[in-house]
């Protein structure tokens, strides 16, 4: 008989169900949903206990207030960039993040109701349906911090845009609005920024009442195809990591610290 998993209590993630085996997930931090470690750390992890929970069979993943998530916070970036260790157990949790999404049998949801960037734009991507406000904006924000794109950029940007869209947005960091993503197929459905949430819902309702093998199984395959580019995605991760040893991650932090354009040398090896 399955056991139905004890979820903890997260800091900064809100738990509830708004429909009949539909779990919402709502990132709640304040200061626009901005990631620290442990919401990093639990926003990777709780897709285990979401696969393992039989209770589950729909998932909505959202933002609390005007943000869907900013990305990470400048105090964990600058513990990045000092801290070895840190940075090591910060690339396995980015890793594990998209292990994670992909592997969890459950159809996610995500509804994107307002700026998500970084982490938070990764699992907004990543999630199986990805419903955004019209006027939202998403970057990825990694080039302009002085890394390499990583997180989940990668292994699926090229999938849903095409190389050319994907080395442009990604390489300069220009923001998309809701409308501009859908219009090039980076999410899914674009709707007016007060209806996301609602959409949302509808989706997983239909989801919920659906075929649950079937859909699993249709998920299952189709993430084979982001599986597939699982080389260049570890690659782009271990570059993403590297570059906060760098000169160019701490021009990038101190840059956005102090609301200025950043001067990165132009001389490298690379």
């Amino acid at each position: 008989m399955s056991v139905q998993p004890v979820y903890p209590a997260y800091a900064s993630l809100k738990l509830d169900w708004p429909l009949e085996r539909v779990l919402r997930v709502t990132i709640s931090r304040g200061s626009m949903n901005s990631m620290d470690y442990e919401l990093h750390h639990d926003l990777g992890g709780i897709w285990r206990l979401i696969d393992a929970d039989p209770q589950v069979s729909v998932v909505v993943l959202t933002g609390e207030g005007r943000a869907f998530s900013a990305g990470g916070d400048f105090d964990m970036v600058e513990r990045i960039v000092n801290d070895h260790s840190f940075r090591m157990q910060m690339w396995k949790d980015g890793r594990q993040l998209v292990e994670n999404i992909l592997a969890c049998g459950k159809p996610i949801v995500s509804a994107i109701n307002g700026a998500a960037a970084g982490g938070g734009l990764a699992a907004a991507l990543l999630a199986d349906i990805s419903i955004a406000g019209r006027t939202v904006k998403l970057v990825d924000g990694h080039t302009t911090l002085g890394v390499a794109a990583d997180d989940h950029a990668v292994a699926i940007w090229p999938l849903l845009v095409g190389m050319a869209k994907a080395k442009y947005y990604l390489m300069t960091n220009e923001p998309l609005t809701g409308e501009e993503a859908e219009r090039l197929g980076l999410v899914s459905l674009c709707v007016d920024n007060d209806k996301v949430v609602d959409k949302a819902l509808e989706v997983a309702g239909r989801l919920a009442a659906g075929a649950p093998e079937a859909i699993r199984f249709t998920k299952h395959a189709l993430n084979n195809w982001i599986r597939s580019a699982w080389p260049a995605f570890d690659a782009s991760l271990a570059f993403g990591i590297l570059g906060f040893t760098g000169p160019e991650a701490r021009e990038g932090l101190a840059a956005l610290r102090e609301k200025r354009r950043p001067v990165f040398p132009q001389t490298t090896h690379v």
